[in-house]
């Protein structure tokens, strides 16, 4: 389909938008679809007040009616399509009503994929698929290739890309397990498939079911064919031969286990680099250009991010670690032990091994309170610990253990929902209070500065006086 055909693949169809939220992608979606004539119904559990700042960006829109706070079947029933969010339940009613009558049922990447003309990369697995997708693209882009992000990425919806891409053209998809069961359902894979590892990871949303997050995650390696490539690490080619019975028809390249010289700490993101290092060898890239990159690449955001120093201490911003697991990796990132912020929400994940690396890898813990935190707790026994009813309280009490030279340490191994809108939002608060701590420091120093000025430059004055004049 050319960039202008997809337009009349949307023109006046009427379609059901499940799921609007308030990241963003849900509003990319909605603007895509009411701007190319579609007539669309946006249902939502959150109500009208909930969703104010995503409905005050399609105000414009005419062609856009709302159903909020609930759904209903009859809007699953008098459409053409439904294009669900990520994350609606397996056992959805109302999708199972859509599927029933005859519907399509799709979703923003997956649809993307089926309609467009351009080559895909697909990057999926429990931990590292953000950090491979960012230095897939950026390699890429450095190469002078047209290349474009998408999938899971805050605030970017994919069908938008739809106006901007040619045919030949590179997409790279970072891809959770919820986006591949589009894939899954249009028996559809991209042409290079990734998949970085595979954990315990939403056994909330899988009803504590290993193989049915697998099988959403096998989805995008299932339907490839043998012009295309998988690429996985050694863990993850242990999971396959684990758990996957059916045939791979692409070629499977393994990522070697090779060092590279980079800012990004922990063993984790040596396999990450390793898996693009790959990925750029099929396309012909040269090595130079990953080693030339990778040298001085911070890496993202949220995911052991370094965030300063302050005092001799040193703060880590690893909010996106909401598995045990993920804060395993990240307390082995570091020789020494750190003072560890965490706990929060469950998603029915077995926090035993985390507590026992904890024991091992902490010099103070702060627990910030929680289902999840509890479930911490019964598992560390003895083990001292404070809880924090906030992140400020948090960072304040993890601030009063630390000494210079020390390492605090955010890596939650927990869900954000409760205290905290998002694992964005929980990371932002982190840095803004690592800010403020620094702010404080400066002023401080202004202060010191100012007061040493005025005592050398008025003689004679005495204590008194110089406080009266400060």
């Amino acid at each position: 389909m050319g960039r202008k055909e997809y337009r009349h693949f949307f023109k006046d169809k009427k379609i059901t938008l499940m799921g609007l939220g308030l990241l963003g992608r849900g509003i990319g979606v909605a603007k895509f679809l009411a701007s190319n004539g579609a007539k669309l119904t946006i249902t939502d559990l959150k109500t009208a007040k909930e969703l104010s700042s995503s409905l005050g960006e399609l105000k414009q829109f005419k062609n856009i009616r709302y159903v909020l706070g609930r759904h209903r079947l009859a809007d699953f029933r008098n459409c053409d399509m439904v294009i669900k969010a990520a994350g609606v339940p397996l056992n959805s009613p109302h999708i199972r009503e859509a599927k029933k009558n005859g519907i399509s049922v799709e979703m923003d990447a997956s649809l993307f994929a089926k309609i467009s003309q351009v080559k895909i990369i697909g990057v999926t697995g429990t931990r590292g698929k953000s950090t491979v997708t960012d230095i897939i693209y950026r390699v890429l882009n450095s190469t002078g290739r047209k290349v474009f992000p998408g999938g899971n990425i805050r605030g970017l919806a994919t069908l938008p890309l739809l106006a901007k891409v040619r045919p030949g053209d590179w997409v790279v998809l970072e891809l959770d397990s919820w986006q591949l069961q589009g894939f899954g359902d249009s028996k559809i894979s991209p042409h290079i498939a990734i998949l970085t590892n595979f954990l315990p990871d939403h056994l909330n949303y899988y009803q504590g079911s290993m193989e049915r997050y697998f099988n959403d995650k096998a989805n995008i390696f299932k339907y490839q064919t043998q012009n295309d490539y998988l690429i996985i690490s050694r863990q993850a080619k242990s999971e396959i031969k684990k758990r996957f019975s059916g045939e791979i028809k692409s070629e499977i390249v393994v990522a070697p286990g090779k060092r590279w010289p980079t800012k990004l700490i922990g063993e984790h993101n040596q396999t990450n680099i390793s898996l693009a290092a790959v990925l750029s060898e099929v396309m012909r890239i040269k090595e130079s250009a990953i080693v030339k990159f990778v040298e001085n690449y911070i890496g993202l955001p949220g995911r052991m991010e370094f965030v300063e120093e302050l005092g001799g201490i040193k703060y880590y911003n690893d909010t996106n670690a909401t598995t045990p697991s993920a804060t395993i990796v990240a307390l082995n990132s570091f020789k020494q032990k750190v003072i560890l912020i965490a706990g929060g929400s469950h998603k029915n994940l077995d926090f035993s091994e985390m507590a026992e690396m904890i024991k091992k890898k902490t010099k103070a813990l702060v627990l910030i309170t929680g289902v999840g935190t509890e479930k911490i707790i019964k598992c560390l026994g003895r083990y001292p610990f404070v809880l924090a009813k906030n992140m400020k309280e948090a960072v304040e009490k993890a601030q009063g253990f630390a000494r210079k030279g020390d390492i605090i340490l955010l890596s939650p191994g927990a869900a954000s929902f409760g205290v905290f809108k998002n694992e964005f939002d929980r990371g932002e608060q982190f840095n803004n209070l690592v800010a403020e701590r620094r702010n404080k420091e400066i002023n401080k120093n202004l202060f010191k500065g100012a007061a040493r000025t005025h005592f050398i430059g008025i003689g004679g004055i005495g204590v008194s006086g110089l406080l009266g004049i400060i």
